[in-house]
């Protein structure tokens, strides 16, 4: 057995041998060492020897290539250089959104204005919404016999739900509206007993129900359905069922868009104008469009066309139509100035419902039939002068078959309806082309200070009509938003409508009853609002409308408000 000492000079001359053999700059040979007797180590002995020994695996290493990547670590460093900071970007105050919020305001004319809206989050991808909005008037126009009282109320229920791979929402809207007709000819031969008897009053009545999908990562892209009633205090009913799908694919790195779509349409109303029999009506119209998206570089066109097919049921009547869908632009330099140009056309679907909403006045008694835009042309070009303005100049010319035509009424002697006596309006078709002038400018000041300016021209041939019935020559707005502090704010607009064309009922010294042409004056409107905000929850607000105090009929016989001041106030909150 060895003792102690003996290890510890193996271990040593082990030691000094690997050092040698470290040191060499090529691998030793191998060689035999016979041991004679047991060898008696010494210090001295140590340094005579002059064999290398035969070195074993666990010794003899060999020079592996050397692989390492760095691992970064991130150091915080408070160091700050002393001869130069950068400078600080300005930031907006993150602004708390809500949830909810309550408005409540108060004017002349006994003016109401009324809204609600929450928002309830049923689950991270599920939300569900509330909006209930009222706005009223009492009336009291200078100089009108009629009552002229009016009041919209509306209720919208919404759901809506969101994940990874589509979207869906539902909605439910509820409407009432109530206006007169107060607007009686100058000409009347009515008795201020025969006026106190009527009342002007109308009711409107819209439901609806619909629904819209959209897939991320399918060929269909989106599918919307709705469904719309609206009747009035006259028995009069209309229904509307509107569907439509968009489909798109990529081909050859090209994107092919398919649309369809379906408008079905019928209604009645409990007599005609000047005809005791009811009036009944039903449309149908199917589409389908199909296009190509070609982008190459700066340019975008696309190609398309419809395909449409309209039926009236009441009168057995069907036709085929065919339109353009193409459209192209170039950025010829940059966001500078980009040139388009168009040529589209469509069936349109003309309705009660949105008749009624352009023109509260009409009449329970309307001819309801399509439009068929056969062309609409334009050329135009859009862009941005500087970073902060915008602008967008357009040409075009539009031809139209059987475009409808808002006219006044004629006072029916044989009917004793409150709308027969010359304070309704009525509907009437004309094919119509129409050459048309637009420019829009947009500046943004700075992110404080936003204005617009927009105006159109127009200039119409008509088919069959004496005149185009109050469509105007002209139109044109100006408008401007301004953040004045942190806590005020404030906005204007200012609109001018250009002179129309109606018609006014004549009297003969016999009594016969006729009509001429009238022209109604062009009008300035000039609505503005300005507001404090006390903190994120709580604004109030006052707003005018009509500042100029202008009379103006915006329909024939029909003047609106004076100036009108309504103030208010604005909450929002959360319900946790």
């Amino acid at each position: 057995m060895q003792t102690p000492s003996i290890k510890r000079s193996l271990f040593l001359l082990s030691f000094l041998f690997t050092g040698v053999l470290v040191a060499q700059d090529k691998p030793l040979g191998n060689e035999t060492v016979i041991v004679v007797k047991p060898y008696t180590p010494s210090v001295n002995d140590a340094f005579k020897i002059k064999e290398t020994p035969v070195l074993g695996d666990s010794v003899s290493l060999e020079k592996k290539p050397i692989k390492y990547s760095i691992f970064s670590v991130p150091v915080a460093s408070t160091f700050t250089p002393s001869k130069g900071r950068a400078t600080k970007v300005e930031k907006d105050k993150r602004i708390k959104l809500y949830d909810n919020y309550i408005t409540l305001g108060f004017g002349t004319y006994s003016n109401v204005l009324a809204e609600f809206y929450s928002n309830l989050e049923i689950s991270k991808s599920d939300n569900f919404g509330v909006y209930l909005t009222h706005n009223s008037s009492q009336g009291g126009i200078e100089d009108v016999r009629l009552d002229d009282t009016f009041y919209d109320t509306e209720l919208n229920l919404n759901y809506s739900s969101r994940n990874k791979k589509s979207s869906w929402n539902t909605e439910l809207g509820l409407q009432h509206q109530l206006f007169n007709w107060y607007g009686l000819p100058e000409q009347t031969r009515l008795t201020n007993e025969l006026v106190t008897g009527i009342d002007p009053q109308q009711n409107y009545f819209s439901g609806s129900l619909g629904g819209e999908l959209e897939l991320y990562d399918s060929f269909l892209n989106k599918a919307s359905a709705n469904y719309r009633y609206f009747g009035d205090s006259y028995d009069s009913a209309e229904h509307n069922f509107k569907a439509d799908g968009a489909f798109e694919v990529n081909i050859a790195d090209e994107l092919i868009s398919t649309k369809v779509f379906a408008d079905v349409l019928s209604g009645k109303f409990d007599k005609g104008y000047n005809d005791p029999n009811e009036l009944n009506y039903s449309q149908m119209i199917f589409g389908i469009t199909p296009s190509l998206l070609i982008l190459r570089d700066d340019l975008t066109l696309n190609l398309g066309a419809s395909f449409v097919y309209g039926l009236d049921t009441e009168n057995s009547d069907n036709s085929f139509y065919i339109y353009p869908q193409v459209t192209a632009s170039y950025r010829l330099a940059g966001d500078f100035f980009i040139p388009y140009a168009g040529l589209e056309g469509s069936l349109s679907q003309n309705t009660y419902y949105n008749f009624a909403q352009e023109n509260p006045y009409v009449s329970p008694t309307l001819n309801i039939s399509p439009t068929d835009k056969s062309y609409d042309a334009y050329v135009g070009a859009k862009g941005k002068l500087t970073n902060s303005i915008g602008y967008n100049l357009k040409g075009g010319y539009t031809s139209e078959i059987n475009k409808e035509l808002f006219l006044a009424n004629l006072s029916n002697p044989s009917s004793t309806e409150d709308y027969a006596y010359g304070n309704s309006f009525g509907v009437v078709y004309d094919d119509i082309n129409t050459l048309s002038f637009s420019g829009e400018i947009n500046v943004d000041v700075n992110r404080d200070f936003k204005l617009g300016l927009n105006g159109s021209f127009f200039s119409y041939n008509s088919e069959f009509e004496a005149e185009t019935w109050n469509l105007p020559e002209m139109k044109a707005s100006l408008f401007m938003d301004y953040q004045i502090t942190e806590k005020w704010f404030a906005g204007a607009n200012l609109f001018y409508t250009g002179e129309r064309k109606d018609r006014e009922e004549t009297i003969d010294g016999g009594g016969a009853l006729g009509s001429r042409t009238i022209t109604l004056d062009g009008f300035t409107d000039l609505n503005a609002n300005l507001g404090y905000r006390f903190n994120d929850q709580l604004s109030i607000f006052a707003k005018g409308n009509n500042l100029l105090g202008d009379n103006y009929e915006r329909w024939s016989n029909f003047p609106v408000q004076g100036i009108q001041v309504m103030a208010g106030a604005t909450y929002k909150f959360d319900y946790n």
